[in-house]
């Protein structure tokens, strides 16, 4: 499975793993296995909208392209994203920013 990114600004998150031809998205189970060789299956007809473009099976291995949500300073690795070839059964691994530590407010002074 090759996956390129889309990065887009949003709050939600994106948990994909893998099981063959089945791309699980935040629990949620696309089955691509009847996608014949050389076939597109375009993003509209795929009832998601973490699809961007279409899928497709190019030598015998699935292609598609999927949004990759980050928060409003996306670091280099999570703005500008390295496709994936996933070939292993499991979690996928997406770049992603860690929280930011939200600052420490100074005590306030109580008076006496």
């Amino acid at each position: 499975m090759y996956l390129t990114l889309s990065p887009v600004r949003m709050d939600e998150t994106l948990t994909p793993s893998r099981a063959g031809d089945v791309l699980i998205l935040n629990g949620e189970r696309f089955d691509f296995s009847a996608l014949p060789e050389g076939a597109k299956l375009p993003a509209e007809r795929i009832s998601s909208p973490w699809f961007v473009g279409h899928v497709s099976r190019i030598d015998g291995e699935l292609h598609l392209t999927l949004r990759l949500p980050h928060g409003p300073n996306p670091s280099r690795a999570v703005a500008f994203p390295d496709p994936i070839r996933v070939s292993v059964d499991g979690p996928i691994d997406l770049p992603f920013d860690p929280p930011a530590e939200p600052e420490s407010q100074p005590d306030e002074e109580q008076p006496e």
